[in-house]
């Protein structure tokens, strides 16, 4: 499904040069959900950036559905946004004049693409994640976990190949917060979602099936849930941050 290799990125501040990816590499399968962690500086947004291609990397490659994708042109990119990649913003970005229902078909309306189709899979998708009844409502008149479960909804209504998370529990309560990662759950488990999140957070990651851990540009650790239960895998991804802090 998505494939890093190698991946490279420096950002140049005055006349010293920053290597932020100093060789990444990894592999996510169709239908994971899986999460990147790191300290501040460790390259996770940078990650995310370079392989959403709103940033340049410098080298190496990233693989989409078996399509180099930094290599195609602006057009072919947006097309790729708009349709194989989906977006969950620690902020949200629902539109105030717009409906729960037409913030979620609003990728599909930027597409050209408003067909029967899309409107049953817009309902389709606030019963999947349990906003039917706000879904005439607008982003100021509901809370911040149903704007965020909204914006895990607007992410899928194009049924993209790839949903790129960033910190989307980020300004949520512990509450608000279950309730956005239960909506990755059915996302995986309902629709099929490939889901990579990048967090801070290791209440949220250890919901997932594996975890990237990055030190200083480079992936230090990957941990794998496997059959473990949630509680201890949380456990094991902390005994891992202290492990890197120690060394």
């Amino acid at each position: 499904m998505l494939t890093v290799q190698n991946l490279h990125k420096s950002y140049q501040v005055g006349k010293t040069e920053y290597e932020v990816l100093k060789g990444v590499s990894f592999q996510i399968e169709k239908g994971e959900f899986v999460a990147v962690m790191g300290p501040s500086g460790s390259g996770k947004t940078t990650l995310l950036n370079c392989i959403s291609c709103y940033i340049p990397a410098d080298s190496g490659s990233i693989r989409l559905d078996g399509t180099q994708i930094a290599r195609l042109d602006e057009d072919a990119l947006a097309d790729v946004r708009n349709r194989k990649l989906g977006f969950v913003f620690q902020d949200f970005l629902l539109l105030d004049g717009l409906t729960v229902r037409q913030n979620i078909l609003l990728p599909a309306i930027i597409g050209g693409s408003v067909s029967s189709a899309e409107e049953n899979r817009a309902d389709r998708l606030c019963e999947v994640f349990g906003i039917c009844a706000i879904r005439d409502k607008y982003p100021a008149e509901i809370s911040g976990g149903e704007k965020q479960r909204t914006a895990v909804a607007r992410a899928l209504i194009n049924q993209p190949l790839l949903i790129l998370a960033d910190e989307p529990t980020g300004n949520l309560d512990s509450k608000s917060s279950r309730a956005v990662i239960h909506s990755f759950e059915q996302a995986k488990t309902a629709l099929g979602a490939t889901i990579f999140m990048v967090t801070h957070d290791s209440f949220a990651a250890s919901f997932c099936d594996r975890v990237i851990i990055l030190r200083d540009g480079l992936v230090w650790r990957t941990l794998t849930r496997g059959e473990t239960q949630r509680a201890a895998f949380q456990d094991r991804l902390l005994d891992a941050v202290r492990e890197m802090g120690k060394e």
